[in-house]
This record gives C-alpha cells, structure tokens and sequence, in this order.
C-alpha cells in the first residue's frame, strides 16, 4: 500500500480529462453550495452518464465538490483512498480463495504453514492488482472513481459471500443458518448499494456463482459430518471443496439463492435489453453493429490479457477510438484467433474444474466480469478500467503458479517445483515492470500538457488523442495569438478532424479557437463538419460540440456565422429521432441567438416530449411561454415539474417560475414549497 501511494502520488497533481467534464466540471448538479435535502437529492439524480443516475457516485462527488470545490488533488486522492482499500479486500479475498482451494491437512503445523503460505500469495496478488498499469485509469481518471467504488462493493461481498459459506460448511447443528444469512446478506444488500455506484455492480451474484461453482459446488457439509464423524471441519470443508466422494449432498437453499438473485434478474434484463438490442436505432450513433461488436470484443477480451500481464504504452494509451473494428471472421484474421482464444478459456474451466480450480476460477471470473461490458449492449468497444474486476482473475490463474509456493494446485505433484526460480524471476520482473510503468504513466497524468503530449505519442492515429493535444495548447494559449502554443494547436487538431470516424470535436475546437481571437474560419472546416453530422446520426461528442458553440455565440465572445450554424444543426436534427439535448441546445441558439421564438419553443416542446422526466428541459419551457405571453400553457407545465421535485430538489427553481409575470396565482400551488407528491 506504501508502495502504491508513492507510485500514484504525483498523479494526482494532474487535471480533468474527458468525460470528467459533463459528468462533474460542467455538471452544476453535483457542485451543491450547502448541504441540504434539496441540494443532496439534486446532486444524487444529476449523472447524465446513466438512467440509473448513479446516486451514491454522485454524491461522493457532492462531497468532494464541498470540502475543495473544482481542486482536482482532492478528487482523485479520494479515488486513491478507495484503490487502496480495494487492495486491502483483494488481499482478503484472495486469502480467502487460496484457502478453500487448498487441501487441508490433519496437523496444526501444516495448517499454520499453509496459512502462511496464503498469507505471501495473496500479498503478491493484491500486490501485483493495486500496481497494474491497466488499473491506473479507475483511480486518476475521477469519473472512473464510479468504477472503482462499484468494485468496493463488489469484493466486500464476496469476502462476505465466502465467509458465509466456509460458517455453513464447518456447521455440524441447525444447518449453518447464520452463514446463510450472511450469503443472502452479501447477495442482496451489497449489490443493491453498489448499484447506487454503476451498474456493474450487478456482476456480483455472478461472481459469487462461480466461486461457488468451482470451489464450494453447492455442498452441505454439515450432513457431511453427521454420516462421518471422523472428519474434522477443515478436512470436511476440503473434502467437499475438492470432490472427494464422502457421500456428498446438495446444499438447495443455495441454489435457490441464485435463482432468485441471479436466475430471474438475469432473464428479466435479458426481456428489458433485447428490443433495444435489437433494434438498429440503438446502433446509429455507433460505426459498428450487434454483430461486428461481438466479433470486435472477441479480439479486444484476448488483447485485455495480455495487455494485463505484458503491458506496453503504446497499448494503454486510454483512447482506443482507433481500434479496427471487424467486420468478418478473417477481417481481419485475429479475429478468428480471438474466438478460438475465448472458446479455449470456455474449455479450460470446465476441464480444469476438478484438477486446478483457482486456475478455473480466475479465467472464469475474468470471462464473466466482460459479460455485461463486452457482449451487446452498444457500448464503445474498448476501455481500460473494465479490467479493474477482471485483472483479480488474470492474477489468480498466474500469480500463484510463477510464485511457485505450495499449494497452487490442488493435486499435489513433484512438477510444481520446476523451474522454480525461472518462474519467481519473472514474477519479480514483472511486478518491477508494473510498478516502473505505472509510475511513469503516473508521473505524466501529473501535468495536462505532459499527458496529452504522452497519450498523443502513445496513439498516433486516435482522433480524441490528437484533439486533446490540441485541446490542451489552446488552454496553455489563452486565446493568445502571439503565444507559440497557438500554432502548435492547428496541427494535432487538423489531424483529427481529418479522420472520417473521428466526431466533430476537432472542427468544433478550430472554430471556437479561432473565433475567439479574431482569426477567419476556414470554409472547410464548416464544410468537414456539417458533412459528418449528415453522415451519421450525432453522438454525444457531436452534440457536446455544438452546444459549446451555441453557448460561445450567445455569450458573445464567438462571432459565428449563423447560416453555418443552422446548417450544423439541421444536418444534426435530419437523422430519425433527434436526442432531446440537441433538441434543447437548437432551442437555446434559436431564441436567444437567431431571435426566432417560434423556432425555439417548438424545438424545446419536442425536447420535454422526448424526455418528460427531465425537469431542465421543462423550466426551459416555462420560461419562454410566459416570455411569449401564454401564461395559461405556462401554468400547465407547472404540475408534471411538482412531480418531479423529489426531496424538494426543484424548490428553487419552482420558487423563481412562481416569481415570473402572471405566474404568482398559479393554481393549487401559489406560496407553497415544492416538496414531492
């Protein structure tokens, strides 16, 4: 842990990157000036990252917003607290695992040394887990810190899991009731919490399944007991463990545990998800397809693993927005070798099974964390931090062996002394080389410009590497013409926007660069922006992108030409089922730029339709019907906004359309606070 604070600590004199900025830097909702119901609940609901909301993230973010407001140092030294303390479940967990996979032995020496044994291979493997370069983004990218938190709650139960059921198999009277309840406990309650992070919490009753599985195998080991009395609780526990035929029989409360927290959970998201799997509406904003992400993920699951064990920069370069995406099983050939390599790890946990079960274990905690991430939910294909579970599993399959300290298998066998220094050499040496890469890495997440440049080296043909570089010299520039980052900007950025899959960021950034400092805009950056929002439909980039420049004109500080900006937009709306936010964002240029109010409350009204559960939309629509007069319609939209004020989060702004011309005698609610109804 010593280790890991000093590797991490000059990290996290760095800044924002990426999706910090709508989800906190630009995200009012989650900056609360006090602490109150209003305020908390505001800041709960405010994620636009996820329907779901993500509470107890959000709120975390609340926190750090109110004890250093918008310092990045705090934020991320609160994800690096939280790495740490996952390092220490880690450790108990794998501790854990070791044990149950251990043949137990009659005397109390032997016991103590396999203890000890557990104990130095759990350290190398939590060790080796919180120094992982491909775990760094979950801790110095802060919105990740939903990620890694999420996790939290994942390894705390399933330390919960294994300890309820190691209590229910050393049971001899009244059935290990006590150990049941606490695998309901961690089952049930700790999931739930942890779906306040992300939903990848959910993975949880899946892992516990195949710990159970492969480990446990669903027996009752106090029956055990009663039909062989000689049997000691370790050496029944390891009896069961391991399939040693002493009669053993089913434990079904445990099966039934997961037929109610896995089983029909995973039926009934399978029946909510399909339609919108299915239907090609959900694949428009993507350059990929149902079928080409799961022949793409087939390549990525395999490069994950290596890039775990054997990581190089130029492979966790953080944007992979450049990665081929396959359209065949031979387009490209690896394609075919990443299905092979994923049915080869499918057949090596259920042949392994019996014969090396933390081995079986590890692969199959690896395959299962990239169930929910890599199979078919539209979802960008490739990010490092969805191996923060995931690497757990790589490092229990590998860890063990190459530390060569008995007992790693299950089997006792002469050839796990082979080649026994070759194997902790290289364990030494990798663990040096995690711990000089993530050093590095960390060193330059230190200072934006220094991560840009990097992580502009590191992937040369990624369009959002090359426009953060950009991005970063236009910061350093200050909207200086006569600062030498000026011109270093043009370059990077005119790379990325000439990538036909890149969004329409890089144009957005020359035109508000240049805009802001009195420079002419190149006709053909328009004409290279509006032929990509006709392309294809606009993703969230895109609409980001136009938002800046909508709010940059009606600020003032961007003289745009509006004829091109209402090319831009329309290019955007012409596609089937415009997003509620461009809807908006037109909206706001409409009324408050182009001075067409018609225009405006039509694009806003067809916003509050798309999302009625959105209240800014809604204020939006107030306000301008009371500044068009229809005080009446005005009034309307005043009861769905009341059902929407959970927690009295709404009370202020409900307070200020009551304050609006004509809107004071508004029915049933004139004086009263905006409490939920």
């Amino acid at each position: 842990m010593l280790v890991t604070t000093i590797v991490y600590w000059p990290g996290l004199f760095g800044d924002w990157l990426f999706d910090d900025y709508p989800n906190i830097v630009n995200n009012p909702g989650v900056q609360p000036h006090e602490v109150s119901v209003p305020a908390l609940v505001r800041a709960a609901l405010s994620s636009p990252a996820s329907e779901f909301k993500r509470p107890l993230a959000s709120l975390s973010f609340a926190a750090n917003y109110l004890a250093g407001g918008l310092n990045p140092w705090g934020w991320k030294l609160f994800n690096l607290v939280v790495h740490l303390l996952n390092g220490v479940l880690v450790f108990l967990l794998a501790r854990m695992l070791l044990l149950a996979a251990t043949p137990s032995s009659s005397s109390t020496q032997a016991k103590d040394g396999e203890r000890w044994q557990a104990d130095i291979v759990a350290t190398l493997i939590a060790a080796g887990w919180m120094l992982l370069p491909i775990n760094l983004t979950a801790v110095l990218y802060v919105v990740q810190r939903e990620e890694s938190m999420a996790n939290l709650f994942v390894l705390l139960g399933l330390v919960g899991y294994v300890a309820g059921r190691r209590h229910m198999l050393r049971s001899r009277e009244g059935g290990g009731w006590c150990g049941f309840v606490l695998c309901i406990a961690n089952l049930i309650l700790v999931t739930i919490v942890g779906l306040l992070t992300k939903e990848t919490a959910a993975m949880l009753p899946l892992y516990a399944f195949l710990i159970e599985w492969i480990l446990f195998r669903f027996s009752r080991a106090s029956l055990l007991a009663e039909e062989h009395p000689a049997h000691d609780d370790a050496s029944t526990e390891a009896s069961i463990t391991h399939g040693t035929r002493l009669g053993t029989k089913q434990d079904w409360r445990i099966a039934g545990l997961f037929v109610v927290v896995l089983a029909l959970p995973l039926l009934i998201g399978l029946i909510w998800l399909l339609p919108n799997v299915l239907s090609s509406a959900s694949w428009a904003t993507r350059d990929f397809t149902l079928g080409t992400r799961l022949l793409s993920e087939a390549r990525i699951i395999c490069d994950y693993i290596v890039w775990t064990l054997l990581p190089t920069p130029h492979a966790l370069s953080f944007y992979h927005d450049q990665f081929r995406i396959s359209t065949g099983i031979l387009s490209p050939w690896t394609t075919l070798a990443g299905l092979l390599g994923i049915a080869a790890l499918i057949a090596l946990v259920f042949w392994l099974r019996r014969r090396q079960p933390l081995v079986a274990l590890g692969i199959a905690l690896y395959l299962g964390c990239h169930l929910m991430t890599g199979t078919i939910i539209a979802l960008e294909l490739v990010y490092e931090h969805r191996n923060y579970f995931a690497s757990f599993g790589v490092l229990l399959v590998v860890i063990p062996w190459l530390a060569a300290i008995p007992p790693w298998a299950v089997q006792p066998s002469a050839h796990r002394y082979h080649w026994l220094q070759p194997r902790r050499t290289l364990l030494a040496c990798l663990l040096l080389w995690w711990i000089g890469l993530t050093a590095a890495t960390a060193y330059a997440w230190g200072d934006p410009l220094r991560l840009a440049q990097q992580l502009a080296a590191r992937a040369p043909d990624s369009p959002r590497a090359q426009y953060e570089l950009g991005r970063t010299y236009i910061i350093y520039s200050h909207y200086d013409p006569a600062s030498p980052y000026t011109q270093l900007a043009y370059a990077p950025l005119e790379k990325a926007a000439s990538f036909p899959e890149s969004s329409i960021l890089p144009q957005q950034a020359l035109i508000f660069m240049n805009s802001r400092m009195d420079r002419p805009l190149k006709p053909q950056w328009w004409d290279s922006m509006i032929a990509k929002l006709k392309a294809r439909k606009p993703g969230v980039q895109d609409e980001s992108s136009l938002a800046a420049l909508a709010q940059c004109a009606r600020d003032g500080a961007c003289p745009l030409p509006t004829d091109r900006m209402v090319q831009a937009f329309e290019a955007a709306l012409d596609h089937p089922g415009p997003s509620a936010r461009l809807q908006s964002t037109y909206s706001d240029y409409a009324w408050n730029v182009l001075g067409n109010h018609a225009l405006g409350l039509h694009m806003i009204q067809g916003a509050v339709k798309d999302a009625p559960n959105e209240p800014a939309y809604r204020i939006t629509l107030v306000r301008m019907l009371v500044a068009a007069g229809s005080i009446d319609k005005a009034r309307e939209e005043l009861p769905p906004l009341y059902r929407l004020n959970v927690g009295g989060r709404l009370d202020r702004n409900l307070s200020e359309l009551r304050s609006l011309p004509g809107m004071s005698e508004a029915p049933g609610h004139s004086g009263t606070t905006g409490h939920a109804y």
